[in-house]
């Protein structure tokens, strides 16, 4: 058993470190910043989607910017597509692969910013909320996995974590880009004096 332990803890410190090494990524997450803090500037909103696993981090992001991060400051406009009679109710009148878009059809604003979260890329709901997206021109920031699917095509930024056969891998660094994101909204828009 300690050995399972010791390897997987290793197996995410050489994930890890092969991101670190990866600079598109380390633009990728600049560029993503960048369009949020623009977003919240313009008095404009951030949603996160994302199912399982991915729909966590969704919340967890949008939480963490409404509410609090590290420090005591303004509350940022954020939510995630995560309301379960929602869900069930778009799911039910026009199939599950419809309940992230027709969120962003009913709620989402020109300059506004989409982070949708997909570890294969592919997840069929969230391409179809990057479809609604664009139809009205919210820019799409992809945190993805393994090739980066159809998900790397749609998005305005994709950041990608390193290949791995299981989605765990991936989460570990989308949680690592969420808080890097949410830290580098904060300190931007602090100095800006508008939180």
């Amino acid at each position: 058993m300690r050995n399972d332990i010791l390897n997987d803890l290793n197996e995410s410190i050489s994930c890890l470190h092969s991101f670190i090494q990866n600079s598109a990524a380390i633009e990728a997450i600049e560029k993503a910043a960048h369009l949020m803090i623009q977003a919240y500037k313009n008095g404009n909103i951030i949603i996160s989607c994302g199912n399982g696993g991915s729909m966590c981090d969704a919340m967890h992001l949008a939480e963490e910017l409404s509410g609090k991060f590290r420090n005591d400051r303004k509350a940022l406009g954020a939510i995630a597509i995560s309301d379960s009679s929602y869900i069930s109710c778009a799911a039910n009148d026009y199939g599950y692969q419809y309940v992230f878009s027709r969120y962003i059809e009913g709620i989402g604003k020109s300059g506004d910013v989409l982070v949708a979260i997909s570890t294969s890329g592919n997840s069929e709901n969230i391409i179809e909320a990057c479809i609604a997206a664009k139809k009205k021109n919210i820019s799409i920031i992809a945190l993805t996995g393994k090739d980066g699917g159809k998900l790397a095509q749609l998005a305005d930024v994709e950041i990608r974590a390193p290949f791995s056969t299981y989605a765990d891998r991936a989460q570990e660094i989308h949680i690592k880009i969420i808080h890097i994101l949410i830290k580098l909204v904060e300190q931007e828009l602090s100095k800006l004096g508008l939180i």
